[in-house]
């Protein structure tokens, strides 16, 4: 159970954007068409994070521009804190990964633009320094040498480049392993870097003078943290922490001991100067040592902030540890003794902002729920006061049964539900099945279960369909229910006990398809079998989501830019075919079919015979998918303008609108 409430603000007064009625239009398209009600979630989510002479600096996630602060960790209080400048390459910075301390200045690595930042700890100036790709990269790791120099580890190239802060000069060190697109982590020492591979979960030593290259050791699954000791290189991978010499020889692993029932796999860790490794884990964020020679992690102390991620940790002095967790928080323990103090980095002075929503969903008369990272945001529809309150990871779907509304967890792969009363929160489980990425959930009332749509993560093909009984907790897991496919969808036609499932050849993403089509199966739910499987359109890869409606079967595709679908269940053939500028989620309402969709300036529609605008300039500004929730009997939806939450009129008899997007 999670302590629900954290942050209660005031409601907001209405700010309503009106676009002009067309001369002929009916009287009901004159009414005022979008109004909106400031930032849907706010955050302040962290990511990277460097601790240097007794003061910690930290990275937002998801704010545009990303901040970063000053903590006096003696103090706990934020002194300072700037904004990156967007630079010049295509998009702007949402957040840094990677954070490290050289010189007198900060480096941070930010996405989804790949650019590298500095700020002079003397003078506060902040400078764009180099780009190392273009819009849709990340530098997800970062590490200084004893030189000074410093190395960056990014995707989508899966490549370390070196960058020498006094002269500016850049270097490649090229391809490290065939295919690889993550290096998540970093390391370097006087002669050589280490990078940490998560699709080919390969420690690798480069070569700081001649790029020469070998590979130290691989791991069970994708590197995901690395950090030199010595002539000793650390680096975890899934459950299993890494222990070699930086020569290849005398590899040794150490995995999660049985005291951690809660820990999946391991998440940071930081070496102490006599050689032991503190190491935190998620998704429960428990703490855990390790000497050279354990054979496996010795628990130490619960979690200080539970069910997070932490981004970083650092020995402050000879007993107390210092975390930073991704949800946005700083915590303190004690060695000694095992006790820990928390931190809100809002609280502490950050200043906070509007971020990338991650799910919506509305109780009619009551409220709207926005899934944040780590949070959840409730505009109460009675008052119109807000709320916040903290969830274990990002609600990737929402949906209700009762006076429960339950949420698809993503890194745990974990299904909560939250009282609407309460705003209590309670897990019923963890998919598990190497299934993190829950996407889709809904309620099946004839049978009350939860069903489940699913990816896995790293380099795996094999998605499921889980079945969860919402009172026991029980989960039936159906993994490869689509061949050598995961799952990024799911639509249920109750009255016919059968569910329909939309596939991604892709899978988690890190190893080659092997089929060329998304699929779409019929799942019976009483036999729990797959009634029959097709491949609607050649070629198309990726079904972004499905909607059954009147004996057909609607489908936008993702990857392939917006192509959308209508299937004849009975004949199994494709009756209707579009293009619209981008992919969302569908919906049925009043007996008609709607999207929203990303690109193209966000834009909603009704899909019939062919796809209808209804309202453009809505923004391109959902984390995941862009949804429309609509009030039973009207024609209004909630859904984004820009950041903002709004109720938006999506009359399909009145002309388009255009909404009017603030920056946020």
């Amino acid at each position: 159970m999670f302590k629900s409430l954290m942050v209660v603000v005031a409601g907001l007064l209405p700010a309503l954007v009106s676009p002009a009625p067309a001369a002929a239009a009916p009287s009901r398209c004159g009414d005022p068409a979008v109004t909106t009600y400031g930032p849907a979630s706010v955050t302040g989510a962290l990511v990277g994070a460097a601790v240097h002479d007794g003061h910690a600096y930290v990275v937002t996630r998801g704010l545009k521009p990303p901040v970063l602060a000053d903590v006096d960790l003696a103090t706990r209080k934020v002194v300072r804190s700037v904004t990156l400048p967007d630079g010049p390459a295509d998009g702007e910075p949402e957040g840094g990964w990677a954070a490290a301390v050289s010189g007198g200045k900060v480096y941070v690595g930010t996405y989804p633009v790949p650019d590298l930042y500095s700020f002079d700890i003397a003078t506060g100036e902040v400078a764009h320094l180099h780009s190392f790709g273009k819009n849709g990269g990340f530098v997800w790791s970062l590490a200084a040498a004893p030189d000074g120099t410093l190395y960056a580890g990014t995707y989508p190239a899966g490549r370390v480049w070196e960058y020498v802060p006094g002269t500016g000069a850049v270097r490649d060190f090229g391809v490290l392993a065939a295919g690889e697109r993550y290096v998540r982590g970093v390391d370097a020492d006087a002669r050589y870097v280490y990078a940490g591979l998560l699709d080919k979960g390969k420690l690798v030593r480069i070569d700081r003078k001649t790029g020469e290259k070998l590979d130290l050791a691989t791991g069970p699954s994708g590197i995901g943290f690395v950090a030199d000791h010595g002539d000793r290189v650390l680096a975890t991978s899934g459950a299993t922490l890494i222990d070699v010499r930086d020569d290849g020889t005398d590899a040794r692993t150490a995995g999660l001991g049985q005291d951690s029932p809660g820990s999946g796999s391991l998440d940071t860790l930081t070496v102490a100067p006599d050689g032991t490794v503190y190491v935190t884990s998620r998704p429960d964020g428990a703490v855990h040592r390790y000497r050279t020679g354990d054979t496996s992690l010795t628990r130490i102390a619960d979690p200080p902030s539970p069910g997070d991620e932490t981004r970083r940790l650092a020995l402050v002095d000879d007993h107390t540890l210092v975390g930073f967790s991704g949800s946005g928080g700083m915590w303190w323990l004690d060695l000694r003794t095992g006790s820990s103090e928390f931190a809100d980095i809002i609280e502490a002075g950050l200043p906070s902002g509007s971020e990338r929503p991650q799910s919506m969903l509305l109780v009619p008369n009551r409220a709207v729920y926005v899934g944040g990272h780590f949070s959840m945001e409730v505009r109460d529809l009675r008052t119109g006061a807000k709320r916040r309150f903290r969830m274990p990871g990002e609600p990737k779907d929402l949906v209700r049964r009762g006076d429960k509304i339950y949420a698809a967890i993503y890194p745990s792969g974990e299904i909560v539900s939250v009282d609407i009363r309460t705003d209590e929160v309670r897990s019923l489980g963890r998919l598990g099945h190497g299934q993190q990425r829950p996407w889709d959930i809904e309620y099946d009332p004839r049978t009350d279960r939860l069903l489940v749509a699913s990816a896995p993560l790293g380099a795996n093909l094999k998605g499921a369909l889980t079945v969860v009984d919402p009172d026991t907790g029980r989960m039936d897991v159906y993994v490869d229910v689509i061949p050598d496919q995961s799952l990024m969808s799911l639509s249920l036609d109750s009255r016919a006990g059968v569910v329909y499932l939309g596939g991604d050849v892709l899978g988690g993403g890190g190893t080659p398809p092997v089929r060329t089509a998304a699929s779409v199966a019929a799942f019976d739910l009483r036999t729990r079998t797959v009634l029959w499987r097709t491949d609607p359109l050649p070629g198309h890869r990726t079904f972004q989501d499905v909607k059954v409606h009147d004996g057909l079967l609607y489908g936008v595709y993702k990857r392939d830019s917006g192509v959308w679908i209508a299937l004849d269940l009975d004949t199994r053939q494709v009756v209707r075919q579009g293009k619209l500028p981008g992919y969302g989620e569908l919906t049925v309402h009043r007996g008609k079919v709607f999207t929203s969709t990303f690109f193209g300036g966000g834009n909603a529609y009704e899909l019939g015979e062919e796809a209808k605008l209804l309202a453009t300039g809505l923004g391109d500004e959902w984390y995941t998918n862009p949804q429309l929730h609509f009030e039973p009997g009207s024609w209004y939806a909630w859904a984004l303008a820009g950041r903002d939450l709004a109720r938006i009129r999506l009359d399909p008899r009145c002309p388009p609108l255009t909404v009017g997007t603030a920056a946020s």
